[in-house]
């Protein structure tokens, strides 16, 4: 199954479930997350149904914009929120 966690900076905001899922896309996965836990769409996706820009994904050690992105039964899922700033 497909594992989905969120990073400590989203948690400062709202509870972020770490699940294992039966998810074939990261929508998908994201979805799941976001049943355990409605609120943490609006910070994850924007009125689009789209990635936030200030939010990154990494799918198996690749960062991914991808929404449909495909996953695999044993993938690795890792949300954060994008720092900015120097």
């Amino acid at each position: 199954m497909a594992r989905i966690q969120f990073t400590p900076q989203l948690r400062r905001f709202t509870d972020t479930p770490e699940l294992e899922c039966a998810a074939a896309t990261l929508a998908e996965a994201l979805a799941a997350a976001f049943v355990l836990n409605p609120r943490l769409r609006g910070y994850v996706l924007d009125d689009q149904g789209e990635l936030r820009p200030n939010v990154a994904v990494f799918v198996d050690g690749r960062r991914s914009q991808d929404i449909h992105q495909t996953l695999r039964a044993d993938s690795q899922v890792f949300v954060l929120q994008a720092l900015s700033g120097g």
